[in-house]
């Protein structure tokens, strides 16, 4: 992203953004609630169009990819997600083969499905409602969903919003330790703890501006995150990083 803009109306989210990921990274992007973190993940895959500035996905402009192609490099797991047709499992995540198939699914398209949900440990689920899922199962089918896609990008918007905490650590250890072997990760998550334990690359998010600890400092560092939560921060440190908890929370800095 070079110099990009964004603004709903005469609110502005987004100044003058720059910042590039390195392939292969986990990296995950931090900031409050109603920060831009979307609005900047809805810019990404081209469904807002900046005010100013550009996107590149391996040196290649953004807007001049045809969408066909801009399906098979970017894979996108937004946020909120209503089902409304009761299809199965399987019929869900063999949607997200749609860039690379034809009208009819083949037998490779429904072995990368399997493949998808058994690296999520959901292949039991495969021939169930989706509708009939808790919100957890639905969000780790939407995943496999992205994942079936074989994206070269993967963006995923909160992916761990509606999971348990074992399964929230299961799902970012395997971004970090088999999905970044064959792609790159962008993540939105809320849990600095969670980012910090699984992450290898972090971007903040504050006052309409993206930003990385300053060289020679941890991303963990309390000075940085106050920066970014608006609320004193102290930390713990936990083995090779640490662990950060919030201070005097009951007068929040207003976004």
């Amino acid at each position: 992203m070079r110099k990009l803009r964004f603004a709903y109306g005469d609110a502005e989210v987004l100044r003058r953004v720059s910042f590039d990921i390195k392939p292969r990274s986990f990296t995950v992007l931090l900031g409050r609630n109603g920060s831009g973190k979307s609005t900047l993940f809805r810019l990404l895959v081209g469904l807002l169009k900046p005010r100013e500035g550009s996107i590149a996905v391996f040196g290649r402009e953004l807007h001049q990819l045809p969408l066909r192609e801009r399906s098979r490099l970017l894979g996108f797991l937004p946020q909120h997600h209503h089902p409304v047709f009761p299809f199965s499992v399987e019929d869900v995540v063999l949607t997200g083969r749609a860039a690379h198939v034809g009208l009819v699914p083949k037998a490779h398209d429904r072995a990368v499905v399997r493949e998808a949900l058994e690296q999520l440990g959901i292949e039991h689920l495969i021939a169930k409602p989706y509708t009939e899922l808790s919100g957890g199962e639905q969000q780790l089918v939407l995943i496999a969903r992205v994942l079936a896609q074989k994206p070269k990008v993967l963006l995923l918007d909160e992916p761990t919003s509606h999971l348990d905490f074992v399964n929230a650590h299961r799902l970012m250890a395997l971004v970090r330790d088999s999905l970044c072997a064959v792609m790159t990760v962008l993540a939105i998550v809320h849990d600095p703890n969670l980012a910090f334990q699984h992450g290898t690359d972090f971007l903040f998010l504050a006052d309409g501006h993206v930003f990385q600890a300053d060289s020679g400092r941890p991303p963990w560092s309390s000075a940085l995150l106050e920066r970014v939560y608006g609320v004193p921060m102290e930390t713990v440190p936990f083995g090779q990083r640490a662990v950060v908890v919030p201070g005097d929370v009951s007068k929040p800095r207003q976004p």
